[in-house]
């Protein structure tokens, strides 16, 4: 079996590592991958350095797309990857999350006859104004092999009518399973090689990013606000350059118990979240990431994926309102039950598995 795998942006070489790394490590499975990044996101940290330090293996091609407008970037893609596919004839397409370059090959892939096969299946933020729930939904229906992370993106596939069919897989006869998180898996590998960083006995580390808080000036200074209000406990924020371009434009600053430092990356990532005492945060992968080290998680979008986080009291959503952020930050609590909601580390085992047979 010949998989072509497409990814576009720096988490996605993270989750498709995992895979990559064991279909390699299991030649009898009988699979080549070739890897196809689009160059959605360009990165400096993108270098030799990240594939080294990562174990990530290089992609075979890089599309060099660039950032621009959402149908440039699409339409671009979809270009690319058609001429791609049309040279290598892969008999499987393999896309991970929700980016453009996630519906980019999906939808290349679909129009050729090459089925698809969509990991992190099911997600739902319920939001269609999101470019990121568009993708994913888009990607599910059109996809043969939906795998999902939670019983609860299973349902949500149920719900629209995407249900596992008896008969050969097919775009019309699809094949769903939950096979757990991929990032879950990441995290097990990754966190041996955390970079070890000098970091405070009792800190909350905090994240902003999302364009619904950054782009939005009063609930950016709704937020800063909450935060600056809660002068007892210390933060510690890896501000990103567009986050602190618009924080400097709209005059906003956080009091001196908040830390700013520079972007950090992955596997220092994972080391702050490791040693901090709960994250207060608006991104997607850092709510999974601080349940994954134990920690309670405040998040400040009106809805989540993650579902099963909030239901089972390791997430509460505030969104950004400032009263509700400074009651979660002032009664963080460490939930007693830890259920196992993403599987147990043998995602790519599983995905390899269904794709083998």
């Amino acid at each position: 079996m010949h998989i072509l795998t497409i990814i576009g942006a720096r988490p996605q070489f993270i989750k498709a590592a995992v895979l990559s790394r064991y279909i390699k490590d299991n030649p009898h499975l009988g699979i080549k991958e070739t890897l196809v990044h689009t160059g959605q996101h360009y990165d400096q940290n993108m270098s030799d350095i990240f594939f080294t330090e990562m174990d990530i293996p290089h992609p075979d091609y890089n599309l060099q797309i660039g950032s621009g407008s959402h149908g440039k970037m699409t339409g671009l893609m979809l270009e690319k990857i058609e001429e791609l596919l049309l040279n290598l004839k892969p008999d499987l397409v393999l896309v991970y999350g929700d980016t453009n370059s996630t519906l980019a090959g999906a939808l290349a892939a679909s129009k050729l006859h090459i089925p698809v096969a969509h990991v992190e299946a099911g997600l739902r933020s319920f939001m269609m104004a999101m470019p990121e729930e568009q993708n994913r939904r888009l990607t599910d229906h059109l996809s043969t092999w939906l795998f999902c992370p939670t019983d609860t993106a299973v349902e949500n596939l149920k719900n629209e009518g995407i249900v596992s069919s008896t008969g050969k897989p097919s775009a019309d006869n699809k094949f769903v399973c939950k096979t757990g998180d991929i990032m879950y898996d990441a995290s097990l590998y990754y966190r041996k090689k955390a970079v070890k960083t000098d970091v405070p006995d009792d800190f909350i580390l905090l994240t902003i990013h999302r364009a619904e808080n950054t782009d939005d000036s009063a609930r950016l200074k709704n937020i800063v606000s909450a935060i600056n209000a809660v002068s007892e406990k210390n933060f510690i924020f890896p501000v990103h350059p567009r986050t602190k371009k618009i924080l400097t434009e709209q005059g906003l600053q956080f009091s001196s118990h908040v830390r700013l430092i520079e972007p950090i990356g992955y596997l220092e990532m994972l080391k702050y979240e490791e040693s901090c005492s709960a994250v207060l945060t608006d991104s997607g992968g850092v709510q999974k990431e601080a349940f994954f080290f134990k920690k309670p998680c405040i998040t400040m979008r009106d809805s989540t994926e993650w579902v099963e986080l909030v239901d089972s009291g390791w997430n509460t959503l505030t969104g950004a309102d400032t009263e509700k952020i400074i009651f979660a930050l002032k009664n963080i609590k460490v939930p007693k039950q830890y259920p196992e909601l993403y599987g147990n580390g043998e995602t790519a085992e599983n995905i390899a598995a269904v794709l083998r047979n």
